[in-house]
């Protein structure tokens, strides 16, 4: 009831604002006090309003001014909480905390999507309109009441009230493993490909990885480690799957160019009646030698034999014929017992002559 009276106080002109002013306390937690800006903030362009200037009238300069500040402030928030942290893990936290998706989701959880002014768009479903209208949204506070109001509402209101931080930061969804997952399903070939290794500005590693889909290129992916350039590149990808209909289209075309590849004979089946015929030859020709028979052959072939190298394995083992004996010998040396066996014989056999 006391709200009614201080809105009633402030003597708005229209019940459609007061009903707005009074959306924006709960929102907020404090009052307005330039409306226009907060009207201003949830006016998306589609409504192709102008000023009395001519010039368009709508949320994109507000939205612009927010992402600079929300930057600063989360940036700021998690600084001081993450105590000790390294750079890279401040600022992937900072990235998750003011990424499109979460502030889309904050923005329909809080009830700012229901205030949005479009035209022949529904912001419901709709994360990209709903998280930019949270941004402009924290532009008209900062206009409306400065830095320190825009700290107080991320930390009061937002961090406090709707998102943990903590879980925020230490939660990673394994996006090359669901990627992975998709590919083993459906039987693909995955590959992540190391595309670059630069430094940024403050000299500390990044590293840019591509996706490959049986050969056709995903998304690349940049982080401050090949883990995170891995995860970022998967992300993406699994993000065009759903969202490309022709990128699947084009995977699955070349899996099967490739799988018909593969199931094509390298050559033709071999024939069974000529393999058997040169074995009988071999067989006639390896007796018809042991009986000591001789074939005349012309020089340059008897050279070609001699120099091949199952001609200089047959040289090596004709004069002197390798037995298994002989390799088990060159193989391991002799035991002990088995020294003293051989002596042992020796021994006997000299007394017995």
């Amino acid at each position: 009831m006391w709200v009614n009276d201080i809105i009633d106080r402030i003597k708005l002109p229209f019940r459609k604002e007061k009903e707005l002013f009074s959306a924006l306390y709960g929102i907020l937690g404090f009052y307005p006090h330039n409306l226009t800006l907060y009207k201003q903030a949830l006016l998306h362009k589609s409504m192709g309003r102008r000023n009395e200037k001519g010039k368009p009238l709508n949320n994109e300069r507000l939205e612009f001014l927010g992402d600079a500040i929300l930057d600063a402030v989360v940036g700021d928030i998690v600084f001081r909480h993450f105590e000790g942290k390294r750079e890279g893990f401040l600022t992937n936290t900072r990235s998750k905390l003011v990424s499109r998706d979460t502030l889309g989701k904050l923005s329909k959880e809080m009830g700012i999507a229901d205030l949005i002014k479009s035209a022949g768009h529904s912001t419901s479903h709709n994360s990209y309109m709903n998280g930019n209208a949270f941004e402009a949204l924290v532009g008209a506070i900062y206009l409306d009441r400065g830095y320190d109001a825009c700290m107080r509402f991320m930390e009061k209101r937002i961090l406090a009230q709707v998102i943990n931080i903590d879980k925020v930061a230490y939660k990673e969804v394994n996006f090359k493993s669901k990627l992975l997952e998709w590919s083993q399903k459906n039987r693909v070939k995955l590959e992540f490909r190391e595309q670059s290794q630069d430094r940024d500005d403050k000299g500390s590693p990044v590293f840019t990885t591509l996706v490959l889909i049986e050969g056709v290129q995903g998304c690349e992916g940049t982080g401050y480690s090949k883990k995170e350039s891995h995860q970022v590149a998967s992300k993406e990808t699994l993000q065009r799957l759903r969202r490309e209909p022709q990128f699947i289209d084009a995977i699955f075309a070349a899996k099967a160019d490739r799988t018909k590849m593969e199931e094509e004979p390298v050559m033709a089946a071999p024939d069974l009646e000529k393999l058997q015929q040169e074995q009988q030859n071999f067989i006639e020709v390896r007796g018809e030698r042991s009986e000591g028979r001789d074939y005349p052959q012309s020089e340059e072939k008897h050279k070609q034999q001699n120099n091949s190298p199952s001609s200089q394995l047959t040289s090596l083992t004709s004069d002197d014929e390798m037995t298994l004996d002989d390799i088990t010998a060159l193989s391991r040396e002799k035991t002990r017992e088995e020294i003293i066996a051989e002596a042992e014989a020796a021994a006997f056999a000299e007394l017995e002559q």
